[in-house]
């Protein structure tokens, strides 16, 4: 990696490594990798030809871009600024799809201290996925737990018969069971990684003797076992923000993140004066240095015009030059979220503001 020399060489080695690529990729940078572009075959005195598909290494200044999940790849359009001179194209529009082991090079005016850290950190990253499987007697849900969020792989509700007919509800169970367990195989098998097993007491150890009984595989899988109040996807972002899986999770962003942004509600609901939220508070207790944590929602710096960036970036720039950290925050998942709704920017702070 050449930071100095503005220009920094890549290759995604995950979907994780597309999102980081997706949030440093910028208006107005130069993106150079492989693709294809049509070629025009015309002959005189012949009708038109159809045209075929070269492959080539072209550069292309970036006007937007798109993380299309549903497909794996990074979109980036652009118009096209280096392209071998038989080609022909220059001037012209151009999509770059970029996926995983995919080669790229970014080249930036000026490498922002952020931008540097988040590829440093992807680059360093070896912690395995997680899958995060919550249960109880009316609802289950299996998610993956990314460094960009929750990608939710399947949820259920059921409807089990009364504890008043026993019998009834123990065929039941067992059918639930199977149920859930063949969407957390699914997701298993294709990742091969950790799992962990969130719910109320009676189903959730229920739902582990049944693994343990009929899918070992699956069970050895299973690196821990927490108890949440509520069910499927909202057990599952319980215990996100409760703090349960800090131990086994301590290597995923999303986890941090998420303890961030709950510790600036947990001030605001508390009415402290130690936390700051939007723009301009935020702003304000930038210029005191009174900034011990800066967050920022990604979205804030990615839709942002050119000139409320620059701001932005100032203001960050600000924060580190009087040891402040800057955390940003992740939309895929719900501590985003709730960030976003409080303006998109809050603040942790040594001292009050006033």
């Amino acid at each position: 990696m050449h930071w100095k020399k503005g220009f920094v060489k890549v290759v995604p080695q995950s979907l994780d490594d597309l999102w980081h690529l997706y949030n440093v990729i910028y208006q107005g940078d130069h993106v150079y990798a492989r693709t294809t572009r049509e070629i025009k075959i015309e002959e005189e005195y012949s009708r038109p030809q159809p045209g075929r598909r070269v492959s080539v290494f072209l550069g292309l200044q970036v006007e937007k871009v798109f993380w299309d999940r549903s497909l794996n790849r990074l979109r980036v359009h652009g118009v096209i600024s280096d392209i071998p001179e038989d080609m022909g194209g220059k001037g012209s529009h151009h999509t770059l799809n970029i996926v995983v082991d995919q080669p790229l090079t970014i080249i930036k005016t000026k490498w922002q201290k952020h931008q540097v850290e988040r590829l440093e950190r992807a680059s360093h990253i070896e912690t395995p996925l997680v899958i995060l499987a919550a249960i109880d007697d009316a609802e289950f849900a299996v998610a993956v737990l990314r460094q960009y969020g929750l990608e939710v792989r399947a949820e259920n509700r059921v409807q089990l018969p009364g504890k008043l007919e026993p019998e009834k509800r123990d065929e039941a169970l067992k059918g639930y069971f199977k149920q859930a367990l063949n969407s957390l195989r699914e997701a298993w098998i294709s990742l091969n990684c950790p799992i962990v097993v969130l719910g109320l007491g009676f189903v959730k150890n229920g739902f582990i003797r049944y693994i343990q009984d009929v899918a070992r595989d699956v069970a050895a899988a299973i690196v821990d076992v927490k108890s949440v109040n509520s069910p499927g996807l909202t057990g599952i972002n319980e215990a996100l923000r409760s703090g349960v899986l800090t131990k086994t999770l301590k290597h995923a962003r999303v986890s941090e993140e998420t303890r961030l942004v709950e510790e600036v509600f947990a001030r605001l609901g508390k009415g402290t004066t130690d936390v700051a939220y939007g723009l301009d508070e935020v702003a304000k207790a930038t210029q005191y240095g009174a900034v011990e944590k800066l967050l920022i929602n990604d979205t804030l710096l990615r839709e942002s015009t050119d000139e409320k960036r620059t701001e932005l970036e100032r203001m960050m720039r600000e924060v580190e030059e009087k040891s402040g950290q800057i955390t940003v925050v992740s939309t895929e998942h719900e501590a985003g979220s709730k960030l976003l709704g409080i303006g998109g920017a809050a603040a942790l702070l040594r001292f009050q503001v006033s």
